[in-house]
Order: C-alpha cells, then sequence, then structure tokens
C-alpha cells in the first residue's frame, strides 16, 4: 500500500503546525515549509517521535519561486510523490489603505497568492498522477472586502479566484481542490500582521482565547480534504457574513465595518 503523503506551507505555528500533526495522525507523511528551520526542526522531531512518522521540511519562503520549486523538488525527491497540497503560507494587515505603503499591499500578494500558485504550479503534476488534493487555506476576507485589510482581502479574493478557476478546468481529471475559510482562529497571524508601514503590528486587536483553536482549524480540513468537499467555512459568524453579503450587500457593509470599528486601536476611531 503507498504511503500518502501531505506538503504543508506555513507549517511552523498556527494552523499550519496544527495541520502537519493533523496530517500524522490522518496516517500522512509531511513535508513541510515556513521560513524558521529551528521550528520546522522541531515540529518534525516531535511527529517523529510522537506517531512513528516520517516528518521533513524545507526552509522556504514562498513569496519567492525558486524557493516554492525548491521545496516541491526536494519533497517528491525524499518521498516520491505528493497526495495533498496544502497552500497554508499567509499574513495579514491592517491600516487605512489612505495610508498604507504600497509595499505592504505588495508583500501580502506575494505570499498569500503568488505563494499559493508557485507551490500549485510545481505541484500539480504530481498531484494529477496521484488524483489528489489542493487546498488554499483563504478566509472571509476572500468572500467579503474588509475595512482595513485591503491588501488581504485582495489576495484572498486572488486566491480564491485562482483557485476555483483551477477545480473547473480539472472536473474530468479527477484531482480535488478545496478552499477553506476558517473564522477568526488563535494563532500569531493578528501579531504578525504588518502595519501600514509595512511593521509588524506585535499586538492581537482580538481576544484569542476566545477564538477558534487551530486544532479544531485542522480537524475540520483534514475532514473536508477526506470528503472532497469544495468550500469550507467553519463558523456561523463565518456563514452569516457569505449568507448577508451575498443578498444585502449594503447591510454587509455596514455590519462589517462596524465590528472593525469596535476592535481594540481600530484605524476608525
Amino acid at each position: 500500500m503507498e504511503i500518502k503523503v501531505a506538503f504543508i506551507t506555513g507549517a511552523s505555528s498556527g494552523i499550519g503546525k496544527s495541520l502537519a500533526f493533523r496530517a500524522a495522525q490522518e496516517g500522512y507523511v509531511t513535508h513541510l515549509a515556513a521560513r524558521n528551520e529551528s521550528a520546522l526542526r522541531d515540529i518534525c522531531q516531535d511527529i517523529n517521535s510522537q506517531f512513528g512518522i516520517l516528518s521533513t521540511f524545507s526552509v522556504t519562503d514562498v513569496s519567492q519561486e525558486s524557493e516554492c520549486k525548491r521545496f516541491i523538488e526536494e519533497g517528491v525527491s525524499r518521498h516520491g510523490h505528493i497526495n495533498v497540497l496544502i497552500n497554508n503560507a499567509g499574513i495579514s494587515m491592517r491600516g487605512i489603505f489612505n495610508d498604507t505603503e504600497l509595499h505592504v499591499l505588495k508583500n501580502l500578494m506575494d505570499i498569500n497568492f503568488w505563494g499559493s500558485v508557485y507551490c500549485t504550479k510545481y505541484a500539480l503534476p504530481y498531484i494529477l498522477q496521484s488524483k489528489g488534493s489542493i487546498v488554499g487555506v483563504s478566509s472571509i476576507a476572500g468572500f467579503k472586502g474588509l475595512p482595513a485589510r485591503t491588501g488581504y482581502s485582495a489576495s484572498k479574493f486572488a486566491l480564491q479566484g485562482f483557485l476555483e478557476s483551477l477545480r473547473n478546468e480539472n472536473l474530468k481529471t479527477g484531482i480535488h481542490v478545496m478552499i477553506a475559510c476558517p473564522g477568526y482562529t488563535e494563532s500569531n497571524i493578528r501579531k504578525s500582521a504588518l502595519n501600514s508601514k509595512g511593521l509588524a503590528q506585535g499586538e492581537t486587536p482580538l481576544n484569542e482565547a476566545k477564538l477558534m483553536s487551530s486544532e479544531d482549524v485542522a480537524i475540520e480540513i483534514w475532514n473536508g480534504i477526506k470528503q472532497r468537499r469544495w468550500y469550507i467555512i467553519m463558523t456561523l459568524q463565518g456563514k452569516l457574513a457569505v449568507f448577508i453579503n451575498k443578498w444585502f450587500p449594503k447591510l454587509a457593509d455596514r455590519l462589517t465595518y462596524n465590528v472593525i470599528s469596535k476592535e481594540a486601536d481600530s484605524p476608525f476611531k
């Protein structure tokens, strides 16, 4: 029986780390990507010791095409094939567009959108061979443009458009393409989110303890992979946001603005 292999980006913390551990619980060998070498090494060692399942990594900046290509090639060299690619690497931002330097938006597009495109491009021939899965970890921000998150929403809209087109192109090839949209999740993404100058904001505007756990997100995503679902919207708040935006877009604008304006240190206060 062929061993299944999952490639996961942004795997050094948060959702990506939980996805890696969940993959091992599902019996997958994993090949992980992130920029933090020490964190990746620790995660692979923990997976190997806890589950007796091989986990390897490539230090990777997904904003660089050559590094994404190397990530895929090194993983295939070690494991022979790819059954699942999860494009999870991402970064957020918070800042009013009028005050935000353009390089901030470019940085988000390079990581959130192009990183997924690069990895998918080089993994696709192997996914076609295995009739496997390609997953993009998106956001409700990919359905609804969020104020003070222009770059983040733009990158997630682009990611979802790319994946929907890819799915449509491959309706008859047997591969599975899924867009996963967690709600607010307990992670480092808000602490590392960029401000209008491109610096990490360092503090989260939300009460992280009340948010969905990264472990729960990972379980939902892996269940979606097993069921070969097209979309996962994980929270009631997210489902309501998508529904209201589809049928009552003006109301959705007002509600979204009100939610964002109540965040700690909101730029709208």
